[in-house]
């Protein structure tokens, strides 16, 4: 009796000690996690994923890392630019755990140590731009921090994903100079459009009036050019009816005589038909009119016997 009165307390505690002796044999290690594993005080392995035993009480669970990408925040700081300008900065590192013994034993905290060495990259990197440069060369700012942190984050496990600068204010009177500054460069940008417009339409004023002389100058080059040939067509007619009259004087001697005689007599009967009654048209010589008469007769006779 006495004897299994004392087996039940020590059966309870080696179920007891069974149980604990199992459960931290057993590890269960999630998807997105890793375990550090001592063994002795010493490093001994990585457990990831999946079921894994170790030797309780020899064996020992170190810290426990995720291994998903995880978020640095860089706590807003002041900083001054090459051109003594006091601007507030903050941004966030986006890494991810590579190697969790460098991890955990290369540095104290990877978090904070990466934190600091951003701030003090970002001072050394906003210290030798001037403000124009820093508030419109972000994407700069964003490269020299993933090559600066990248380089020190290598050495720790840890693989720097990207570096991104949140924001970055400037002092109220700063911005707005700024503003004034922008508000001229537009209206001097505006002016400078306007007059490329003026300029543009004077050329093109200027072309079209050309164009218009021009197409003026040679119209009138063409009237020249008609004016002329139709003067050249005239001299060349009277040429011909000269030609025509000296080679019928050529050929009649009475020719000359009765061409004179024709305008005379064509030339009285002209004034002939004047209406005036106080008037008296009497030819200066008589007897050449008469004359004329006679040679028309004497024309008209010989052209009638050629015929």
């Amino acid at each position: 009796m006495e004897n299994t009165e004392f087996l039940v307390p020590l059966l309870f505690v080696v179920v007891i000690v069974t149980v604990i002796f199992v459960k931290s044999a057993i590890k269960i290690v999630s998807q997105a996690d890793i375990l550090i594993v001592e063994r002795l005080g010493k490093f001994h392995k990585i457990l990831d994923a999946g079921f894994h035993v170790i030797i309780p009480f020899i064996d020992q669970v170190r810290t426990s890392i995720t291994i998903r990408e995880q978020l640095v925040d860089i706590t807003k700081q002041q900083v001054i630019t090459k051109d003594n300008v006091n601007i507030s900065v903050d941004g966030i590192v986006f890494l991810k755990v590579t190697d969790g013994k460098m991890a955990l034993y290369n540095v104290d905290n990877y978090k904070r140590a990466i934190a600091n060495l951003a701030m003090t990259t970002l001072r050394g990197e906003i210290g030798a731009m001037l403000l124009d440069d820093t508030l419109s060369s972000r994407d700069r700012l964003n490269a020299a921090l993933q090559v600066a942190l990248g380089d020190a984050a290598d050495n720790w496990g840890v693989k720097i994903m990207r570096v991104e600068i949140s924001e970055i204010s400037v002092p109220m009177g700063i911005e707005e100079a700024m503003n004034m500054q922008m508000k001229a460069e537009r209206e001097k940008r505006a002016i400078e459009l306007k007059a490329e417009a003026d300029k543009a339409a004077l050329i093109r004023n200027a072309e079209a009036l050309k164009q218009e002389q021009v197409l003026q100058a040679e119209a009138i080059e063409r009237m020249a050019d008609a004016k002329k040939y139709e003067q050249i067509a005239i001299a060349q007619g009277q040429k011909d009816a000269m030609d025509m009259i000296n080679q019928s004087m050529s050929q009649n001697a009475n020719a000359a005589e009765f061409l004179l005689a024709r305008e005379r007599v064509a030339a009285f009967s002209e004034l002939a038909k004047n209406s005036s009654n106080d008037k008296i048209l009497v030819p200066y010589e008589t007897s050449q009119l008469i004359g004329s008469l006679s040679v028309l007769k004497d024309f008209m006779t010989s052209k009638g016997a050629k015929q």
